[in-house]
């Protein structure tokens, strides 16, 4: 396979999705003018590499929230309805087995009260759930009961039934579900993460599963993607994991697409012609 190094000599804009961006791929495009990341993440691309050579890098936040938001409350549903013990049913030929439990009545916890932060917990409460939060910046909100700062991050966890991740990777969230945290939570509570994989401690969730300090996780991000297939923690029977697709709907795929192709415009057409 090419490198992608080998591929840029004539690009004028580069559109991202998982591939990284390193200081060596901006090096080999002279012509070089955008770098538009499909979708909101900008972990793989070197920023400043590209603001070096002057290069404009933009993202399309907030245009998956919708999916992103759908797939935190399918990974909510599919563990309080037990999912990963469905096949041990069939196989065994019962019906009526595993008993799960409602989400209404149930405190949701978002951790990040930013676009799909908030369209959940919109869903959350319909479904009858309280919903409380943490977000940068705390003020009231119609969308939730209770907003707090980070720092009051263990009141929201031994409130909530569901603990749902909606925040980027910065230093200061790095690591922030670690070993203390998960003992702050419920033992019935179950842990969301739709964000990014190390906002997790893996060896900490590991531990917190299979001791029971906590019933479960829905998991969309990895702390290596694609994470290896004999991951034993996508095997246990109290995770429920997807591939990373919380915002691949053909929806939101064609929202972003459009948005991609409108910044990209924006950008060429201002931008001097090559030499």
């Amino acid at each position: 396979m090419r490198s992608l190094e080998s591929q840029v000599a004539d690009v004028v804009g580069l559109v991202p999705s998982v591939g990284r961006i390193t200081a060596a791929v901006i090096a080999a495009a002279p012509h070089l003018k955008a770098i538009v990341q499909f979708g909101a993440g900008l972990d793989n691309v070197d920023r400043e590499a590209a603001a070096a050579r002057g290069i404009p890098v933009r993202n399309v936040p907030g245009v998956n929230a919708q999916a992103v938001a759908e797939l935190a409350l399918f990974l909510m549903l599919a563990l309080a309805r037990r999912l990963p013990l469905h096949p041990r049913s069939f196989a065994n030929r019962v019906v009526g087995d595993p008993p799960g439990t409602e989400l209404s009545g149930k405190t949701l916890g978002i951790i990040g009260l930013g676009a799909s932060g908030r369209k959940l917990a919109r869903m959350g409460r319909g479904i009858g759930m309280e919903v409380i939060a943490l977000r940068r910046n705390p003020a009231p909100d119609p969308d939730a009961s209770w907003v707090g700062s980070p720092g009051e991050l263990h009141v929201l966890l031994a409130k909530a039934d569901y603990v749902s991740l909606h925040i980027p990777t910065s230093v200061e969230t790095r690591g922030l579900m670690n070993a203390a945290a998960f003992r702050a939570m419920k033992k019935t509570a179950s842990l969301i993460n739709v964000g990014r994989g190390d906002l997790v401690d893996r060896g900490a969730l590991v531990d917190a599963l299979a001791n029971k300090t906590i019933a479960g996780a829905g998991l969309d991000v990895y702390w290596e993607e694609p994470p290896d297939p004999a991951d034993p923690l996508l095997a246990m029977e109290n995770v429920v994991a997807t591939p990373h697709v919380g915002g691949v709907t053909h929806e939101a795929l064609d929202r972003i697409a459009t948005r991609v192709a409108e910044i990209l415009k924006e950008i060429l057409l201002a931008a001097p012609p090559s030499r």
